[in-house]
């Protein structure tokens, strides 16, 4: 089902940058820090009105706001503050260089980024990426990736799903067929045919081939990846399958994973709440609710996140 994508924080109207920027110099001016105050203006203003305040910041002020906010901040508090500074594809652009630096790669990023955005905003990360770490985001993925989990976050990021198209039945059935004869209704599986078809397909097509296999089938195309294939494929194949079908539900998932276990995966939840804020965290909110009969907002007060850090999230989801 499409959704109408209910965002969280809109901005404010009256806007006025340069008196942000001096509140906010203030807040971090002197003995201690106002951290209350680095809230309510950072969590209400879109990103583009914080940018309009960064660009304030450095006129009047000659610093860079965001070297300021980490110099006064701390932890993840700091990280939360520091993603809504960034320009959202630059942002993940980080966060995507991070998993893959170092010893091992973090799939589940990847994925989460990658697998569950649309063309442009892919476009817009692949174009940054290259412009902030002067080497294209295919080639670095590659390097740290293989198999099939690889071809098809090249598939993804080279642009490759067809968003123009409308949905064509004929078509959703012959793709639903070849789906079935690649997986069900054979001895082992055709990953690239699940490859092509979920990486090339608009999300408009692939409601109907999702449709259509149900019919062909008997189960879902999830019951069908979950039984055919495994490991990182099968996790981002189920995500794209998902975020067709409900991206909010999806993203509410996720922040359910990274609250429960041993430990909390903060750099999850920080991602989550703050590149959707201007997108559907109202969305997610009610999918939390509707999956697992808790409010967001609850189980982030009562969860392991502390004190200003869980501020800022709260503020984020915005009004109860």
């Amino acid at each position: 089902m499409a959704y109408k994508r209910e965002p969280t924080v809109v901005g404010v109207p009256n806007f006025n940058a340069a008196e942000d920027a001096a509140t906010l110099r203030g807040a971090m001016k002197g003995f201690g820090t106002d951290e209350q105050t680095i809230i309510d203006i950072l969590t209400t203003r879109s990103n583009i009105q914080r940018q309009a305040i960064a660009e304030a910041f450095t006129h009047e002020y000659g610093r860079d706001i965001i070297e300021d906010l980490k110099s006064e901040l701390g932890g993840h508090f700091e990280d939360v503050i520091v993603a809504l500074m960034r320009p959202p594809a630059e942002y993940l652009c980080k966060e995507l260089h991070h998993c893959m630096e170092g010893l091992g790669t973090d799939e589940h990023v990847l994925v989460e980024i990658l697998c569950t955005r649309t063309k442009p905003e892919i476009a817009e990360i692949v174009e940054t990426y290259e412009r902030l770490y002067n080497r294209p985001l295919a080639e670095h993925m590659c390097s740290e990736t293989s198999g099939d989990f690889r071809r098809l976050l090249t598939l993804i990021v080279t642009g490759a799903r067809d968003e123009e198209a409308g949905g064509d039945h004929a078509r959703a059935v012959e793709a639903a067929q070849q789906l079935y004869d690649a997986g069900e209704a054979k001895w082992g599986t055709d990953e690239e045919i699940f490859n092509k078809i979920l990486a090339h397909e608009s999300f408009t097509q692939l409601r109907l081939i999702f449709e259509e296999y149900k019919n062909i089938s008997g189960r879902t195309i999830e019951q069908a990846i979950k039984a055919e294939i495994g490991g990182e494929l099968a996790d981002a194949l189920s995500a794209i399958v998902e975020c067709v079908e409900n991206a909010p539900a999806w993203f509410a998932q996720r922040l359910r994973a990274a609250m429960q276990g041993a430990g909390t995966d903060d750099a999850a939840i920080v991602r989550i709440v703050a590149t959707r804020a201007e997108i559907d965290l109202g969305d997610i909110k009610r999918e939390y609710e509707r999956i697992y009969d808790k409010t967001l907002r609850s189980e982030l007060e009562q969860g392991e996140t502390s004190g200003d850090y869980k501020r800022a999230l709260v503020a984020l989801l915005g009004p109860a």
